[in-house]
């Protein structure tokens, strides 16, 4: 197992991030992220079992579902015909295809992802859902999270599906959040985050990181950098529910993380999904 130590930048961790999801859109599989083997639950029982329902699953193309989720953002989001949303680290496409029906003709959904074979997967399923749905209103952009290609001001709404824990900068993401979101505009994020902190060994593996565990952080921390992005009315939901499922699963990064907790603790007792929601204020404070 590769230890992040051993990586000299924060620049070197994201290219390592870069280069697993790379392989992930290559191969067309995954689960729980970006771990090391899928022999728990397919995609779509994974998709059920965290919230979407059989009517979402129907509508997205073949393909756009890798099983990368931790959450259900379109679920909490109350997205509305016409609205404007943007989807970080928005992968294959799976999110923005079911919020694009969701927001209809009049409306549009932007997804960023920083991996170029994501984003040629995206582009291809963008394609088909066209065809399927008559639909034309999404859009696939390449760019960092922490480095939105998005205007000031421009979009409605913001969704993010456990990408944001994989960021070596969350606070200036949760800023670009903040930037790029019209004044009373909403965000409505699926993360992991820490209850208390991981083992040095866990927080050091590379392997955890990519597999979205090693790099989330505290909730505390997460609320707080909200505060400080400008956001207001945050609310954090856990959902431990998926990461005792998670944990249930005969993955070998995951076996390979439980043994290296303390004696008689679990993922549980250190690792949750979390629901993040909040809105940037009509009139910003001078």
């Amino acid at each position: 197992m590769q230890k992040c130590e051993d990586l000299s930048s924060k620049k070197d961790i994201r290219e390592a991030v870069r280069d697993g999801y790379g392989k992930i859109a290559r191969q067309g599989t995954s689960c729980c992220c970006a771990s090391s083997c899928c022999s728990g639950p397919s995609p779509e029982s994974l998709a059920i079992a965290i919230g979407y329902n059989e009517k979402d699953l129907a509508g997205i193309p073949e393909g756009a579902n890798l099983g990368l989720s931790c959450g259900n953002p379109t679920s909490i989001a109350s997205l509305q015909p016409g609205e404007i949303l943007l989807d970080l680290g928005s992968g294959a496409g799976f999110d923005v295809f079911i919020a694009a029906a969701r927001v209809g003709s009049t409306g549009r959904v932007i997804g960023v992802d920083m991996t170029s074979d994501m984003l040629a997967k995206a582009r291809e399923n963008a394609e088909r859902f066209k065809k399927r749905t008559d639909l034309d209103n999404v859009e696939f952009r390449l760019g960092e999270i922490e480095h939105l290609p998005v205007a000031d001001c421009s979009v409605d709404v913001v969704i993010s599906n456990c990408v944001i824990n994989l960021s070596t900068d969350k606070a200036r993401v949760w800023r670009e959040i903040g930037r790029v979101l019209k004044p009373g505009g909403r965000v409505a994020v699926s993360d992991l985050a820490l209850l208390r902190p991981l083992p040095e060994k866990v927080r050091a593996s590379l392997d955890a990181l990519v597999g979205c565990i090693a790099g989330a952080v505290l909730v505390d921390e997460t609320r707080e950098m909200i505060r400080e992005a400008g956001l207001v009315d945050a609310v954090l939901n856990p959902k431990a529910e998926y990461i005792q499922q998670m944990s249930e699963w005969a993955d070998p990064l995951y076996q390979e993380i439980s043994e290296n907790l303390p004696a008689g603790m679990t993922l549980v007792d250190f690792v949750t999904s979390l629901n993040i929601e909040a809105r940037k204020p009509l009139h910003q404070r001078v």
